[in-house]
């Protein structure tokens, strides 16, 4: 009978504020989603960080002039660095190949470049790729060495605007959520108040305090989940039409968003939605209405 009352309370709780109820869900709803989409980004660069630097290659390009002895003792040294699992020598004629492949589509380029212009290299696989500072402050002042090369370069550039991009989708979340905590709070402060007689009442039949809140903070943890239901349908919005619609041509790039990834995100966002909303309306209530 009590628990028949007390969801009873919570329906009529909700419909009776309706037009706020509805602005709590929704807020609840794109603080959740930001917080999701920022895990997704969280991981997703965590992965293509790792299949970067699994596929990273230091480049060492050898001096046009570079002598025999000078090439001998550069091979000696790369063999035998514990740092590197693979040399790859690539001569003048497989750089050309390896520049005529990349290029292929540009006949201009091609026919102003000749095979004797391009120098020869050193290709190395590292066993920690994250150490190509090492291999390249080891080997830029090697006679016979023009410069070193490391994609990471690039990459750090690359990785450093994907983590502005998660930092900035945190710090929106955390906003949204400090707005939604605040509409929480205000929308029970309201329904509190419109059942204040009915809550003097209860507290002179003897009520006990949980049996009083009850509804009040359930309201709140109903509006979380919702909240949390609406921000997983936004989440399979972006993945239908952003990463496997719009950028759908950049996947080679970009680590794919699997549709378990999606959906593991969702008892985490209901998990907080619940939990947050249910903190705030429990004190909300012991606080400020002092029930």
């Amino acid at each position: 009978m009590r628990m028949k009352y007390v969801l009873s309370e919570v329906l009529v709780g909700l419909w009776r504020n309706v037009t706020m109820t509805i602005a709590m869900i929704i807020t609840l709803a794109v603080s959740l989603t930001m917080l999701g989409a920022s895990g997704l980004i969280y991981t997703k660069v965590a992965d293509m960080k790792q299949l970067y630097f699994e596929n990273i290659e230091v480049s060492i390009f050898l001096n046009a002039d570079v002598t025999e002895e000078q090439r001998t003792d550069i091979a000696s040294r790369l063999e035998a660095d514990p740092l590197i699992s693979q040399v790859t020598y690539v001569n003048k004629d497989e750089a050309f190949q390896r520049f005529q492949e990349m290029f292929r589509d540009s006949p201009d380029l091609l026919s102003a470049v000749k095979a004797d212009q391009l120098p020869e290299s050193y290709r190395l696989k590292l066993v920690n790729p994250e150490e190509y500072k090492t291999i390249s402050d080891q080997y830029v002042a090697v006679e016979g060495v023009d410069q070193v090369v490391d994609q990471s370069q690039v990459l750090d550039k690359i990785f450093n605007l994907f983590t502005a991009g998660q930092n900035i989708a945190l710090v929106a979340a955390i906003a949204m959520a400090v707005a939604a905590l605040l509409l929480v709070a205000n929308t029970i402060q309201v329904a509190a108040y419109s059942k204040r007689r009915e809550v003097a009442v209860m507290k002179l039949v003897g009520a006990s305090n949980w049996f009083i809140q009850a509804p009040f903070v359930l309201e709140a943890v109903v509006a979380g989940l919702i909240g949390s239901v609406l921000g997983l349908g936004a989440l399979i919005a972006l993945k239908v039409f952003l990463f496997d619609g719009a950028l759908s041509a950049l996947q080679g790039l970009f680590a794919p968003v699997s549709w378990g990834e999606v959906f593991l995100t969702f008892p985490v966002m209901a998990g907080v939605g619940g939990l947050i909303s249910a903190i705030t309306a429990w004190v909300t209530l012991r606080f400020y209405l002092r029930v």
